[in-house]
């Protein structure tokens, strides 16, 4: 890949962030308010006091975001298969509870919900359990499908059975993220001055299925920077596809805790114990923009991340290192970081999906893109066959910074093979 010069794509996205640099990509000392833009910016002014809907049809006029519509459309429409490392689902990875624990809280909260709304919104809230528009979420500020209820268009008390729901399916310190994560997107907004573009109500809510403490349903939450997909089968919850970002993901306030820092934390720890052999392995990449990646690794929506919005049947072939080849503490660290990921599930049943992924520790892999020791804007994966776990530092796209930087991450989970939206524990109900 060519070093290209910096040049604007749209407005919003640049050739900065997908061009090879064979020079290290730094982290400055510099806050995430050394680049803010000024509020009479034309990227800031021209949008100024738009709803959703028009900003969204704003943005639509861009020629790269229209290829990027019909790119994602073309995915959204492919028949579902799960993502995987070479192309051919494995089967037998996922199983309900031989006795399921029945847990009715998120029933009964979905139930609440739905005695709240007219018919009219109880038609775009309702879906079957296995509808398409499962697949159609997107974590952009502006819409690309709409799927169920825009939150912000609501009543505070139908928005207030929605939280309800989210946390009597969550664990708490789940939910407190998730909020957290809606929470910052608000906080972007009143930076910018977008209010009516980004706030802490910017977000769709469906229900798929009918709510009951053992046969399958499942609702979905989308937006700008969150996406979650939840399903109840058999005594089982999933929790995945999740995206969770932030920009800023640090602020310096006091008002909004740092989303990832603790698991950057045990990310670094992981990284700067590894001896020379295996850092060899484990980093793939010397650099978040290093000019030996091939042709497309790098997109200007997704930038390295692999399972975001309609990657549902991506190829990702495994990387790095086998974490069985790491020592005993290291595979901890490991662990900590893939339990971080999971934390949105209550304690059970993220010791049940964890022991799903100890089952798989013999092919699990662990991938470092970047300098190890904190000093520049880096990527991780966690990839087995039933669990993808991604974090990546992103260029600015409410803020100026053109390169990666730790203020703005993005990180996805997922169930390869087939198990993304509980399709696999369903096929066995």
């Amino acid at each position: 890949m060519s070093t290209a010069p910096d040049e604007d794509i749209d407005g919003f996205f640049s050739t900065a962030r997908t061009a090879g640099r064979e020079e290290a990509v730094e982290l400055a000392d510099d806050s995430y308010r050394d680049h803010l833009y000024p509020t009479d910016d034309p990227k800031l002014a021209d949008v100024r006091g738009m709803t959703y809907e028009e900003f969204a049809q704003d943005r639509y006029q861009a020629p790269f975001l229209r290829d990027l519509l019909s790119y994602w459309d073309g995915l959204y429409r492919e028949p579902f298969v799960g993502l995987t490392s070479d192309g051919v689902v494995l089967e037998g990875l996922y199983s309900l509870p031989t006795e399921p624990t029945s847990y009715d809280g998120p029933a009964r909260a979905a139930e609440q919900l739905v005695s709240l709304l007219t018919p009219g919104e109880t038609d775009e809230l309702c879906h079957p359990i296995d509808a398409p528009q499962w697949r159609a979420w997107s974590n952009p500020e502006f819409e690309v499908y709409r799927v169920g209820l825009r939150m912000e268009v609501l009543t505070d008390n139908k928005v207030d059975a929605i939280l309800e729901i989210l946390r009597a399916s969550l664990s708490t310190e789940g939910f407190d993220r998730v909020t957290e994560a809606m929470a910052l997107n608000g906080y972007l907004g009143k930076l910018c001055d977008l209010p009516t573009v980004m706030n802490d109500r910017s977000y769709w809510f469906s229900l798929f299925g009918t709510p009951d403490p053992l046969e399958p349903w499942g609702w979905q939450l989308f937006g700008h920077h969150v996406a979650l997909n939840f399903v109840s089968v058999g005594g089982r919850h999933v929790i995945a596809p999740v995206f969770i970002g932030g920009e800023p993901a640090l602020t310096d306030d006091g008002a909004h805790p740092p989303l990832f820092a603790a698991r950057e934390q045990v990310a670094l720890e992981l990284a700067s114990s590894w001896t020379e052999a295996q850092r060899a392995q484990a980093v793939v990449f010397d650099s978040v923009l290093d000019p030996a990646m091939p042709e497309g690794r790098l997109h200007p929506a997704d930038e390295r991340h692999v399972a975001g919005a309609f990657r549902d049947n991506r190829v990702v072939p495994y990387e790095g290192i086998r974490v069985a080849e790491l020592d005993d503490a290291q595979q901890q660290l490991v662990r900590r970081i893939a339990e971080d990921f999971l934390l949105l599930l209550t304690e059970e049943q993220r010791a049940l999906t964890l022991a799903e992924y100890d089952a798989q520790l013999s092919d699990t892999w662990f991938s470092w893109y970047g300098a190890t020791d904190g000093s520049q804007p880096f990527y991780f994966r966690i990839q087995s066959p039933v669990i993808i776990a991604e974090l990546d530092h992103h260029a600015g796209v409410w803020l100026s910074n053109r390169l990666p930087a730790r203020f703005h991450v993005h990180t996805t989970l997922r169930h390869p093979n087939g198990n993304d939206y509980g399709k696999a524990l369903i096929a066995q109900w």
